[in-house]
């Protein structure tokens, strides 16, 4: 998706379902998580030196060790990410740091990888840029390899058939109330179900 470009936008919200700017935030933060926690996977593994399927992890001196929660800000709300731990707790993740409470420098990169069209050198470049050489070009590809089949799932995930649906709209009414005259507005809706019923809404 070109962020410029009127009509790739456009499109991006209606294969979406994108109503309102609320709707647009709450799905670039849940991208923007999922993302960041793949990216943070793929560190430890690099730390470790062996991925979690890997038959020599017994071998090794060190091993995962669950994960701690961390709040940080991105560019849309706030959002909860699971940060990974190792055993001998000398892994620091690079993408969110220790002490990292803001992510809103990287959050717009994040949301474009998923954005149709990107190829493999194109998320690449994407990440070098938000490690900017904190970290080597094969931990990069790793990374790569990692979130590509995040990135192709939602792509390629199925919408469904039906959405339940609601119209709200209002009328605003000048009217004295306490010997001041206030603006007021009454709100009423109609509401579209599953089942394509109708009903008015009374608010």
């Amino acid at each position: 998706m070109d962020y410029k470009d009127r009509e790739s936008v456009k499109q991006f919200l209606e294969e979406n379902d994108i109503k309102d700017v609320v709707e647009l935030d709450v799905l670039f933060r849940q991208i923007t998580g999922v993302l960041l926690e793949e990216m943070l996977e793929a560190e430890r593994d690099d730390h470790l030196g062996y991925f979690r399927s890997d038959s020599r992890s017994k071998q090794r001196d060190n091993s995962r060790n669950g994960y701690s929660k961390k709040t940080v800000r991105s560019n849309h709300g706030e959002l909860e990410v699971r940060i990974p731990r190792d055993r001998k707790g000398e892994f620091e993740p690079q993408a969110v740091k220790k002490h990292q409470r803001d992510v809103s420098e990287i959050s717009e990169k994040i949301i474009s990888m998923y954005a149709k069209g990107m190829t493999v050198r194109d998320i690449q470049s994407h990440l070098e840029d938000i490690y900017k050489a904190s970290i080597s070009a094969q931990t990069i590809s790793n990374i790569t390899d990692r979130i590509l089949p995040q990135v192709e799932e939602w792509r390629n995930r199925q919408l469904a058939e039906v959405y339940a649906i609601v119209y709200i709209d209002g009328h605003k009414y000048r009217v004295r109330r306490e010997g001041r005259v206030q603006d007021m507005t009454v709100y009423g809706g109609l509401g579209i179900d599953l089942n394509g019923k109708k009903d008015l809404l009374g608010l």
